[in-house]
């Protein structure tokens, strides 16, 4: 079985879908979609294609489709549970609104699980390219939702503007709104990014934060803290973060005792999946499957739900475990 606690919903967006999006508004794809495959070549192209296929969820039915749709898919490969980060700026930005967006979001959610059984959770997102104003904007936006699937706040975003003292104020709207923390780090930026996150955010969760293998002491840190990493492999290469799967640090960062899952952050921009993270994790990193269903018992601990839930969820995992290991993470 599998669990995700990091995937960006317009990220998720399969090429196909946008491509029915396009023609259903007439905008031509072929400045950022060819051949079923995204264009861009850099970190700051990706955010530009990243925000052209956006504009093509413009109603809360294209976004009750884009997620069940996405759901759907998971559950297919045997996925339990999801977590979604989502952004109601970009909501207000199309002229939607932040709560019918959040709205189709959650139509999509139920609609995939009355189908598939797959539980799944909102993260709203600040985006720290917008500035400190917005992501705060965000948080308190978070903080005042009544929406029972919002369960969690992050920031997302250029890595490289700002500083995190510059956005700490969001968090702690967040985390006084009893909202669950994660915060995008150690990505594009190097360990720095991580400290300061851990220092000024204190996050349960770090999306990313894979370059924290620079500075051992800080991964030392990440062990005694207990501090989860949303781990995204196939993510990290794709943006040269790392030239491939060998040089990924992902089991140096568990043999160190740092807890880790993983994730596919926004699978077809990066040509991959969860079920093919799984798959890489296992067939080229060399992990176990003992190892594996451990990464996603991690993201299960870690899920930002009721005790309730966790504990179904885990009873699951638990039973599936038992199985061969061929059944167990079969997709």
């Amino acid at each position: 079985m599998k669990a995700e606690i990091h995937c960006h919903i317009e990220g998720a967006a399969a090429p196909a879908l946008a491509l029915q999006q396009a023609r259903k508004y007439g905008v031509d794809a072929s400045t950022f979609l060819s051949d079923s495959r995204y264009l861009w070549s850099d970190f700051s192209e990706f955010l530009v294609c990243y925000d052209r296929v956006a504009a093509l969820f413009r109603t809360d039915a294209d976004y009750a489709l884009l997620t069940e749709t996405y759901l759907t898919e998971l559950a297919a490969a045997n996925t339990i549970y999801s977590e979604i980060i989502v952004s109601p700026d970009h909501g207000d930005r199309i002229g939607l609104g932040a709560d019918a967006y959040l709205s189709g979001i959650s139509e999509g959610i139920h609609n995939a699980r009355d189908k598939t059984g797959i539980e799944a959770r909102i993260i709203v997102t600040g985006e720290r390219h917008f500035g400190p104003d917005s992501v705060i904007a965000a948080a308190d936006y978070a903080a005042r939702s009544s929406n029972p699937l919002v369960t969690g706040f992050n920031m997302a975003g250029e890595e490289r503007m700002g500083r995190v003292a510059d956005y700490a104020r969001a968090f702690d709207i967040a985390r006084d709104a009893g909202l669950g923390l994660t915060i995008h780090a150690g990505e594009v930026c190097g360990p720095f990014s991580v400290t300061d996150a851990l220092d000024l955010v204190r996050p349960s969760r770090i999306g990313h934060g894979v370059r924290a293998i620079e500075d051992m002491d800080l991964v030392a840190r990440l062990a005694d803290l207990g501090t989860v990493l949303e781990v995204c492999p196939g993510s990290n290469v794709a943006l040269q973060v790392y030239p491939d799967f060998d040089h990924h640090p992902l089991r140096r960062l568990k043999e160190a005792g740092v807890r880790v899952c993983l994730n596919s952050d926004d699978p077809p921009f990066f040509r991959t999946s969860l079920e093919r993270e799984y798959r890489i994790a296992a067939e080229v990193m060399g992990f176990s499957e003992a190892e594996i269903t451990g990464m996603t018992r991690t993201a299960v601990e870690a899920a930002f739900v009721d005790e309730d839930t966790r504990s179904r969820l885990l009873a699951q995992l638990d039973g599936a475990a038992a199985l061969s290991p061929n059944q167990a993470n079969s997709a």
